[in-house]
């Protein structure tokens, strides 16, 4: 049975914004707490006078409520968190401080009040490993600190280190998922999210700008199938103190991306090779892969991410 009373941080963001619309349509009590940093309350505008939904814009951290909060609630959601590949890489210690302290706040308070959660980490945590498919127990390969690059992948692996602490000495029901490439309607290209980017190009004739020779290959997953198995995890005891990663496993090169989105939406733009020295600074790394093996997440829960790529990017487009 789903919690009935819920908790979710983040939850004015891209995936929050769905994840909340989802648990009240199921009958939960929810109450999101998000500052709008990365956010926007417009992402809530079709539930935000629902009875049963509570938004308080603050961060986290900053919440006065948030003990009597969970004190009262039956599952948490931990979604906050710095987002973005342009913001992590120019802005490091936002993004440090925003993942180490929102989180140990929401973990401490969840531990001291028995309150299980799901804490959403991230793929980025694989980090440099040239794996074809990433399993939940490989070993992590993060870069050097002298490059910002690596601070958001390290500062999320020190968020799961802080939930497994305290799932071993206080017994916190906590379950991680790392989510891989996650893309839909709402997502922005603010941050350098590549595919809202390059569909706002295309529907606009602008140039879609592949950085590097767009080899590099992603999977994406709808954002849909992501909430699915955040839903189905909730509900599974056997979750509790596992890791799971969630994401789509049909890969396609950034390149193959751009030509698929001009495609699908017939659009007379084209593709411009952007260096990776232009795109952000002197030293960027990027994964040259990022495949999740998800049959753990099959095993438990009986799903996995399924939406083909084509439809993902006409209902991100709203054609």
């Amino acid at each position: 049975m789903s919690a009935q009373r819920v908790l979710v941080t983040g939850g004015a963001g891209f995936i929050g914004s769905h994840l909340v619309e989802r648990l009240l349509r199921q009958g939960s009590s929810v109450t999101v707490i998000d500052d709008c940093s990365t956010g926007s309350i417009e992402n809530l505008q079709a539930v935000i006078s629902n009875s049963r939904l509570r938004f308080i814009h603050q961060k986290v951290s900053e919440c006065s409520d948030l003990s009597d909060i969970i004190t009262n609630c039956d599952f948490i959601y931990h979604l906050a968190a710095a987002v973005g590949v342009e913001l992590v890489v120019h802005s490091p210690i936002r993004t440090i401080q925003t993942n180490l302290r929102e989180t140990e706040v929401v973990v401490e308070a969840a531990a001291h009040h028995s309150v299980p959660m799901l804490l959403a980490s991230t793929s980025e945590v694989y980090g440099k490993s040239q794996r074809a498919g990433f399993d939940e127990n490989d070993d992590l390969l993060i870069g050097p600190p002298h490059l910002g690059r690596w601070s958001y992948a390290c500062s999320k692996l020190m968020d799961e280190f802080l939930a497994m602490a305290h799932a071993k000495e206080s017994g916190l029901g906590v379950i991680i998922v790392r989510l891989f490439n996650t893309v839909g309607p709402r997502q922005t290209g603010r941050y350098g999210m590549v595919l809202p980017r390059f569909i706002t190009a295309a529907k606009t004739g602008a140039p879609l700008k592949v950085f590097g020779d767009g080899s590099q290959s992603r999977c994406f997953c709808y954002v849909m199938d992501t909430i699915e198995a955040l839903a189905r995890l909730e509900t599974c005891s056997q979750a509790r103190g596992e890791v799971f990663n969630i994401g789509s496993t049909d890969e396609i090169s950034i390149l193959g991306l751009a030509e698929l989105v001009i495609q699908t939406l017939n659009s007379g733009s084209q593709i411009e090779l952007v260096p990776y020295q232009q795109a952000y600074a002197h030293g960027f790394e990027d994964m040259l892969r990022r495949k999740p093996v998800v049959e753990k997440l099959f095993r438990t829960v009986q799903f996995r991410p399924s939406t083909p790529l084509k439809e993902i990017i006409e209902r991100t487009a709203q054609l």
